[in-house]
């Protein structure tokens, strides 16, 4: 990948030389409707930041702020110290953008369309061929764009905002359209990425994405940013519940729901699943009762924060969990 073509900046006044993004009071209103609400938030340099919240919480809104794309109605933004609005042209090649509906040249093979970019920000013809082979495009070089997948596109979307090697990096939802191998092939880029020094913005309704990937996390809830931490002390500070999966047959659900620690008992996915916040000692009961042979554990995750913050905020039904016979471990 191309190396960073950093323009010359002085930070704006009060703008720390470690910020990337700087974001103070910022509200948007659509008619009736207040989609980001006096938002404030600071994103280092090198930092990986997700932004997550239900659809229509503003996410894509205050992203679209930061890159100069829209004008808020209040408040302030800087990229590195400046304004990306007006257009700031001389941000551009500091900053790369994926949106949800990018644009492409769909006449043009996935090859001639990435040339194309990287000549606009004047990276080289090398740099277009690692970034197509770092996104798993290279076998797909020569293929039209109206021909490739809704996949092979989100992916050559990600290219596009690579490949002229950008400091800052917006990416809103880049792994929507991708199968679970190229996700977490994407995963690997962008550890890459953050491990040479780029600053990451980043949306996902992924939660395991997120908990995976992010240094920090801002949930945004009705235009309003409800929290801002790591996601590592989110489940930690959370009074989310571990949860026992047991074969079905083992216990009866009266006397699963009897032991003394057990919240909440429901049956999901071929298993009898127990809520706890005293995972040792239901353990320990059932070990007694059934023994502990196929028991599988979960323990609290970013997605159960996330589901138990917004419908507090939301009084939606929290409902739909990850099933829980889930377990995988990220990479």
């Amino acid at each position: 990948m191309s190396e960073v073509q950093a323009m010359p900046s002085t930070p704006a006044e009060g703008t720390p030389p470690t910020t990337a993004v700087h974001v103070q009071g910022v509200s948007k209103r659509y008619g009736d409707r207040q989609a980001v609400d006096n938002v404030s938030l600071e994103i280092h340099r090198g930092e990986f930041f997700g932004l997550l919240g239900p659809n229509g919480a503003g996410k894509s809104t205050l992203v679209e702020i930061m890159e100069g794309l829209r004008r808020a109605d209040t408040g302030s933004v800087t990229l590195f110290g400046e304004s990306p609005w007006p257009r700031n042209t001389a941000l551009l090649p500091r900053i790369g953008v994926q949106t949800q509906s990018s644009a492409f040249f769909v006449r043009q093979t996935a090859h001639e369309h990435l040339r194309t970019v990287a000549a606009l920000f004047g990276a080289s013809r090398a740099a277009v061929d690692a970034t197509l082979d770092s996104v798993a495009l290279t076998e797909q070089r020569d293929v039209q764009v109206e021909s490739l997948s809704g996949g092979q596109r989100q992916r050559l979307a990600i290219a596009s905002a690579l490949v002229h090697g950008p400091e800052l990096i917006f990416l809103d939802e880049p792994t929507a359209a991708l199968d679970p191998q190229a996700r977490r092939a994407l995963w690997e880029v962008l550890r890459g990425l953050k491990a040479e020094g780029r600053t990451i913005v980043y949306t996902t309704h992924h939660l395991d994405e997120a908990e995976a990937l992010c240094d920090r996390i801002a949930i945004l809830v009705n235009g309003s940013i409800a929290v801002t931490d790591s996601p590592h002390n989110l489940v930690r500070a959370s009074a989310a519940p571990s949860r026992l999966m047991l074969p079905l047959g083992r216990l009866d659900e009266h006397e699963a729901a009897a032991i003394s620690g057990v919240d909440r008992v429901t049956v999901q996915g071929g298993s009898l699943v127990l809520e706890t916040r005293t995972a040792g000692q239901v353990l320990s009961a059932v070990d007694r009762i059934t023994g502990l042979d196929g028991v599988q554990t979960r323990t609290a995750s970013l997605e159960d924060v996330y589901l138990d913050l917004t419908a507090r905020l939301t009084g939606a039904p929290q409902g739909a969990r990850r099933n829980p016979q889930n377990t995988e471990q990220q990479p």
